[in-house]
């Protein structure tokens, strides 16, 4: 399969609909995302781009336009100018021909490409044969997202930054952190350390933060931190606070975070890019994106060099507010003109960026191009590029990327299985996700609780396979691997598949004997359970306890709830149902609709079927097929037949005629059911109806007897002769 990374030809030009960032954030027009109509040119190449190639044309993204090609006296003209100032920032954007993602491509030198980047080693699929490629090793696992986690951990290793060290505290150090393991309720830690001031050390004080830290003692951090600068001289130090922030970030105290990084003591000593690092990665974390970019902001205005973590961390953060690929790839580019040095940790932020909005391809072109000016992807970067090709139900794709990462040599993770695994689990291949599973075991990883959890949902999307569900399960807890509230609702749904409903009740409340919280798709399952099972009683006493615990149904939750009520024709609670659609925002559809129809048929309440009709219109709710469908056998079912042929001829005339398999049903219940008295009526419906849904054969004339002329004439004699 030929793809992605020969170049594309350009595609027709699309308006930008990319708009600016909203008035809440803080982005300094200086610095950010000021569209200049003559930026500096930037190759990741350095040579400069030739004007003549024997390749194909250069390849742009999706929604840029493709330039035509200028003279060469007017590009080194071009490149003489000066850069103008940037642009007023009521002025409104328009397409850029230097556009710095559309300058990246157009200065892509054209070469040949090579043999195994340039595609995908695309080997047999597994249906047909498992094993991809021979003689390839794998290995361990990490999620497919590239962000907080990776990034913290680069904050480890670079500078002072340190978290969790293995040595014991010793000494005085152990003094204070017994005092802040036993510190009574009334008391906080910095008055039990009056008798310390002069005995600890700024080193000292970095490790008792990183011990409580460990130790989830977060309030205890806050005062020791506190203590550390009332002391003469201050105990306060960059290192300290690098340290302190993203523990703080981690547990959602973004609010001290920032209390604390705006009365830093104003010594040039902490204007360090760790520092920031530290305060900008812990509100990330946090979700406090405002504050990340005040604190940015605040780097700048203090002439403050980035480094590649700030660089992949703020990627990281505008993909958390929204802001677009190109936005992004204009950040990085601005990051490179400071002297930022390019890290696997930039390149795996700025892929995440494009393949959350399906830039695939383009993501595939970066990789490529970065590989070249010597930054190699990781297992997080293949990880991320695999798991937007099995979102978006490519799974060869992703197949070879997988046997890509193996030939040059980059060790999966148990992330880069759960990928592959995922994938086929939503194909309903359990064999597959079996052998993922077993040669995930050969390469010497442990399969974790995602990994047993697509193997119960694999067994579980299909019917009479709710055993071997179970069984996974069991295996699971077997190895020791505690469940989470996803492999429980796994669960839940092969039981309700399956049709064993009172086994799906008995794993939810084992769940939650087990201490785990269900979710909203924890609930939704269940519910579909007795729906399924026609228990309208569990179904009320589920939704009960679902506004109990104040849990918040989605539309799937509600339409669940609302079918398995329509079926039983308890029309009242049904309509309690389609009540609390406005309660949480949600607005009724057309499928809401024809079920709350089906529940007043069901319910005997037919009378009231035109008024639902009514209040169809009045909402500008088009009926469909199925609604028509709905109250017609509603009709028949209490012999009103003038009714339903009513109906049949507005479905007709709204051009809204069931498919031939529903409508064959309907008409063989009119045939038996229908009065003889409207056998006329119904023959010329039903002649409509066939003829509107290409039913109607038209018949073959056949060869005429002898006797054609006089065959009215022999009925009329023999009428005469009676």
């Amino acid at each position: 399969m030929a793809l992605i990374r020969h170049q594309l030809s350009p595609p027709p030009s699309l308006p930008s609909s990319r708009s600016h960032p909203p008035p809440n954030h803080h982005f300094p027009k200086p610095y950010l995302f000021v569209f200049s109509k003559n930026l500096r040119l930037f190759s990741l190449y350095s040579a400069p781009p030739t004007p003549s190639s024997l390749s194909s044309a250069p390849i742009f993204l999706p929604f840029l336009q493709n330039q035509e090609e200028e003279d060469e006296d007017k590009n080194e003209t071009e490149e003489e100018t000066e850069e103008p100032p940037a642009l007023e920032e009521d002025e409104e954007e328009e397409e850029d021909p230097d556009d710095p993602i559309l300058r990246f491509f157009k200065s892509r030198t054209s070469t040949q490409d090579p043999e195994r980047e340039g595609k995908f080693s695309l080997q047999k699929n597994r249906r047909s044969a498992w094993r991809l490629a021979d003689g390839t090793h794998l290995a361990d696992e990490s999620e497919p997202e590239t962000g907080v986690k990776k990034l913290l951990g680069e904050q480890k290793q670079v500078g002072p930054i340190k978290f969790g060290s293995n040595a014991s505290p010793e000494g005085i150090v152990q003094e204070i952190l017994q005092k802040a393991r036993t510190l009574p309720q009334n008391l906080t830690l910095g008055e039990a350390l009056g008798g310390f001031e002069g005995r600890v050390g700024e080193k000292e004080c970095v490790k008792i933060l990183e011990v409580m830290g460990e130790e989830g003692l977060l309030v205890g951090c806050l005062y020791f931190f506190e203590w550390m600068g009332l002391q003469e001289p201050s105990l306060v130090t960059p290192r300290a606070c690098s340290v302190l922030f993203p523990m703080l970030g981690r547990a959602g105290m973004g609010d001290k975070l920032m209390i604390l990084f705006r009365n830093l003591p104003a010594k040039k000593e902490f204007w360090d890019v760790h520092v920031y690092n530290a305060a900008i990665s812990g509100l990330m974390c946090s979700k406090r994106y405002d504050d990340a970019w005040k604190v940015y902001e605040t780097m700048e205005a203090n002439n403050t060099l980035p480094d590649h973590v700030t660089c992949s961390i703020m990627i990281t953060v505008m993909r958390k507010v929204g802001r677009s690929a190109k936005d992004s790839w204009q950040f990085f580019e601005r990051m490179n003109r400071k002297g930022v040095r390019w890290s696997q940790e930039v390149l795996g932020a700025l892929i995440k960026s494009f393949c959350d909005e399906g830039l695939k391809r383009e993501a595939l072109i970066i990789q490529v191009e970065m590989e070249k000016k010597g930054v190699s992807s990781n297992a997080i970067v293949y990880n991320t590029l695999m798991d937007a090709f099995c979102n978006s139900n490519q799974v060869e794709e992703a197949e070879g990327l997988f046997a890509e990462m193996k030939s040059k040599g980059i060790k999966p993770t148990a992330a880069t299985f759960n990928v592959l695994m995922s994938a086929y689990s939503r194909k309903m291949e359990p064999e597959i996700v079996e052998k993922l599973l077993v040669e995930m075991q050969d390469m010497g990883l442990k399969p974790n609780v995602k990994s047993y959890t697509c193997l119960i949902s694999a067994y579980g999307r299909q019917k009479k396979m709710s055993d071997m569900a179970a069984d996974a399960f069991l295996r699971m807890k077997k190895v020791g691997i505690r469940p989470t509230s996803h492999s429980y609702t796994a669960l839940i749904h092969a039981f309700s598949v399956s049709g064993w409903h009172e086994k799906a009740y008995i794993a939810f409340e084992n769940m939650q004997k087990e201490g785990l919280k269900p979710s909203i798709e924890t609930y939704t399952a269940l519910l579909d359970a007795f729906r399924r099972a026609g228990d309208a009683q569990m179904l009320m006493k589920i939704w009960k306890l679902m506004i109990k615990e104040k849990i918040v149904g989605t539309k799937v939750t509600y339409n669940t709830l609302l079918d398995g009520f329509a079926k039983q024709g308890h029309y009242v609670e049904a309509r309690d149902v389609i009540s609390e659609f406005g309660n949480v925002g949600l607005q009724p559809t057309v499928m809401t609709y024809n079920m709350l129809m089906n529940a007043y048929a069901r319910g005997g309440q037919h009378s009231k079927l035109p008024q639902l009709l009514k209040e169809m219109a009045a909402l500008k709710l088009k009926p469909d097929s199925v609604t028509y469908s709905t109250m017609i056998y509603a009709y028949v079912r209490v012999r009103d037949f003038r009714r339903a042929f009513f109906y049949h001829k507005q479905m007709v005339k709204n051009g809204q005629v069931p498919d031939a398999r529903s409508y064959e049903k309907l008409r063989s219940i009119l045939d038996v059911k229908a009065a003889r008295k409207n056998k006329k009526d119904k023959s010329a419906i039903l002649g409509i109806i066939n003829s509107k849904m290409g039913l109607l054969k038209v018949k073959k004339k056949g060869k005429k007897d002898e006797f054609w002329k006089n065959k009215n004439k022999r009925y009329v004699r023999t009428d005469n002769s009676e």
